[in-house]
């Protein structure tokens, strides 16, 4: 939600003081996040201490539905024989497994995509940022361009949508109070002039609502 990443080298010398195994949730970085876009793990050179993966194909993979987990062979096992939400679903149809697995086949294919999406993201940031808005995170393509005041949150977001610019607008319960921001999800589908045409939209919404001056 705040486009932060975990600390995972320092959670994997935890693990290994202790004794533990480290579990990953990676719906926010599988598809972007390291040199191929495997993970944060990727990332931070610590693919070798992280045992088990849950991550999506609802999200970078195309947008599906769907999800899974990666581990040693015993968890497996006894996912397939324990876990409800596999238990008691329905098959993914075939058009998504092929959807998801395409989507595979290009990332392992070449880094291009992957490379495309951190030029695309640290040029919106540097140019919202540059503007006068803060957003938080670190070089995550979720970016939250944070303005603390619910109401100012979504009618920003509705001002921006007639402009031709969909983003959504989150307040409490969803974020805390006070950290009423408008979140942005960088694609790799966007072109640079996207990226140009969604800063100019910011600016001329944000000095309309008094968020910039």
């Amino acid at each position: 939600m705040d486009g932060d990443i975990a600390p995972l080298q320092e959670i994997c010398c935890l693990a290994s003081r202790y004794g533990a195994l480290v579990f990953v949730d990676e719906c926010h970085a599988t598809g972007f996040l390291g040199p191929t876009g495997r993970g944060t793990d990727e990332l931070l050179g610590v693919m070798d201490q992280v045992t088990i993966i849950n991550s999506t194909l609802g999200k970078a993979l195309g947008g599906a539905s769907g999800g899974y987990t990666t581990g040693p062979g015993p968890l497996v096992s006894l996912l397939r024989q324990r876990a409800r939400p596999y238990l008691f679903s329905n098959s993914l149809p075939p058009a998504v497994v092929g959807c998801a697995s395409k989507a595979l086949d290009l990332l392992m294919g070449s880094n291009t995509i992957v490379q495309s999406m951190a030029a695309k993201t640290q040029r919106f940031r540097s140019k919202m940022e540059a503007a006068g808005f803060t957003i938080s995170g670190a070089s995550h393509p979720i970016c939250p361009v944070m303005l603390g005041d619910a109401r100012l949150a979504s009618r920003m977001a509705d001002d921006m949508l007639k402009r031709g610019i969909f983003v959504i607008g989150f307040s409490y319960p969803v974020v805390p109070k006070g950290k009423a921001r408008i979140r942005v999800q960088i694609s790799a589908v966007h072109s640079e002039e996207d990226i140009d045409r969604c800063v100019e939209a910011f600016v001329e919404v944000g000095r309309l609502h008094g968020a910039l001056p």
